[in-house]
């Protein structure tokens, strides 16, 4: 009989289907991705800090969030996701472990800037939208710079950083592949 091969009375999927299906997604590709999509995210809270005064709210202490603190978090990723393009291009552990040790003080400026940002975030949630918030915001330095962070653009920045991490810890480990 000259049908489709059957196992266990079941369809059998062709080989190359097989392959594609049971084929290991490195783990220093899946690191990249969520620490580029991180970056993403923190580009854009970046930029809407810097467009909303944060740099001259430094001198009247209106942000909460020390220019050093976040000009540091930026500084430190970006050599560190520059290090590990360069170990998934090389392979070399040195180099993960490098963007890993890098990667500890920026989680940890992270969390830092986290717990300042809340209260803002706490605070302009409890105004609401009324006509005096509205015409406070439009007063200069009166909502801190951070204070027009979008909580989703927070929360998936947080959740993509703590997911890099992970991935990276992994693959400076040599779990998953690469």
């Amino acid at each position: 009989m000259t049908g489709p091969r059957t196992v266990h009375g079941r369809r059998r999927r062709p080989a190359a289907i097989d392959t594609v299906i049971t084929r290991e997604f490195p783990m220093d590709i899946a690191a990249l991705i969520a620490w580029v999509v991180t970056a993403l995210g923190g580009f854009y809270m970046l930029g809407t800090w810097i467009q909303r005064g944060g740099i001259q709210q430094q001198q009247s202490g209106t942000s909460h969030l020390p220019a050093p603190a976040i000009f540091g978090h930026f500084a430190l990723a970006a050599i560190g996701l520059v290090v590990w393009i360069i170990y998934v291009v090389a392979d070399k552990t040195a180099l993960a472990w490098t963007s890993f040790a890098l990667l500890l003080p920026v989680a940890l400026l992270g969390f830092v800037m986290l717990a300042r940002w809340i209260p803002v975030y706490r605070d302009r949630a409890a105004a609401g939208p009324t006509p005096a918030t509205a015409a406070a915001q439009g007063a200069e330095g009166a909502v801190p710079a951070e204070g027009h962070f979008p909580l989703p653009v927070v929360m998936a920045h947080g959740l993509f950083a703590v997911t890099t991490l992970v991935l990276v810890l992994l693959a400076a480990l040599g779990i998953g592949g690469s």
